[in-house]
């Protein structure tokens, strides 16, 4: 197995930190937690795990990940989040990776878990991610909420078997909150770079989005809650686009 670093930023994390670092324990040869000076109880639990704690103010996702990655001291690095954890099967296929001939990067599917149910149909599943890489040959990249790790072009990718598991929401209110959160996020990025027929896109996307997640994406087998994943989908493409034509208003009159 290649010797590995697994790294994770935290802020107010002290509901999940512990599960997500019970679950690297067998595969980490070091694990780097980068906080944002939380004032709950996370310092307290990682220190409990004899992990390397490092603070720094939040300056965005991807500048906050590519920062904990220049504090491993591997080459390979795992880069988590707080609310993510290694199901036994990847874990073993990360014991797995061959330490003379690995690939340059990994990516693995992550499976969410909504209001404590595995949800393995919408477009949530199988949401692949490259997690896992050499840090000599990528790094994180993108914008505030759609942060990506790129690897360079002629790095070779491999996929590993099992599932990361996301526990996402708590609650639908909680999915809610971050619908909204997000989607105002969204419509400004969207407002400065396509500006046009955001009206009629507030009309015909969400419906789109709905049909593809509940009906093409099988949504409808997770029951209940794969229509509501549907409907709240839906709902935060419609808020992008009229929050960005509300942004177009305020612009062309000036308030």
């Amino acid at each position: 197995m290649i010797k590995l670093s697994v790294v994770i930023i935290t802020f107010n994390e002290e509901k999940n930190i512990e599960r997500c670092l019970n679950s690297v324990r067998e595969i980490a040869d070091e694990i780097i937690v980068l906080d944002s000076f939380s004032t709950d109880k996370t310092e307290e639990i990682c220190k409990k795990y004899n992990v390397k704690f490092f603070l720094h103010k939040f300056d965005g996702y991807t500048s906050q990940k590519n920062r904990a990655v220049t504090f491993a001291e591997n080459d390979y690095v795992l880069s988590l989040d707080a609310d993510e954890v290694l199901s036994e099967k990847l874990i073993n296929s990360i014991k797995q990776i061959p330490e003379n001939q690995p690939f340059d990067a990994y990516d693995f599917n992550r499976l969410n878990i909504y209001c404590g149910k595995p949800i393995k149909h919408t477009s949530w599943y199988p949401d692949k991610k490259i997690r896992l890489w050499n840090k000599n040959k990528g790094k994180w990249e993108g914008d505030k909420i759609h942060e990506i790790v790129k690897i360079k072009k002629n790095a070779e990718t491999g996929f590993l078997k099992g599932d990361l598991l996301h526990f996402s929401y708590n609650s639908i209110e909680e999915h809610i909150a971050q619908a909204n959160k997000f989607s105002t996020v969204r419509a400004e990025e969207y407002f400065n770079k396509n500006k046009s027929l955001l009206l009629l896109k507030a009309i015909f996307a969400p419906q789109y989005h709905f049909i593809r997640n509940y009906f093409i994406k099988f949504g409808f087998l997770e029951g209940y809650y794969g229509f509501i994943i549907s409907c709240i989908i839906a709902f935060e493409v419609f808020l992008k686009y009229v929050k960005a034509f509300h942004l177009s208003r305020n612009k062309t009159f000036g308030s």
